[in-house]
């Protein structure tokens, strides 16, 4: 019994200490660096734990499991590839490929789908 009530103690010590300090840290890196970088304003501590509640929500997202990047679309993928015939396979890669390998030599002008006259 006084085990767990030694952890609650020390969850509810630990947390908010951990919650400053980040804060702190945000706000102390944020007055550093966006000022004089950017022009920015400087930011209070308490603008500083709503920043990172803010980023949590837009880029951590609260409880999901994270299969790292991208991983949410993975068993999608998965399941749809293992469904595809050899053929269908092929044809997507040759997709991918016109799609993804050659985007450096058209921006540069080298390659044009036009031809010279």
């Amino acid at each position: 019994m006084k085990r767990g009530i030694r952890i609650v103690l020390a969850i509810i010590v630990f947390v908010p200490l951990a919650i400053a300090v980040v804060g702190f840290i945000t706000m102390s890196l944020w007055n550093w660096l966006v000022p004089e970088l950017f022009h920015g304003p400087v930011i209070t501590f308490w603008q500083a734990l709503g920043l990172l509640i803010l980023s949590k929500i837009l880029f951590w997202s609260f409880g999901k499991k994270h299969y790292g990047h991208g991983g949410h679309w993975r068993p999608y993928w998965k399941e749809r590839w293992n469904r595809m015939s050899m053929e269908d396979r092929e044809r997507f890669k040759q997709k991918m490929k016109e799609k993804w390998c050659g985007w450096g030599e058209r921006s540069s002008g080298e390659k044009t789908s036009t031809p010279n006259a």
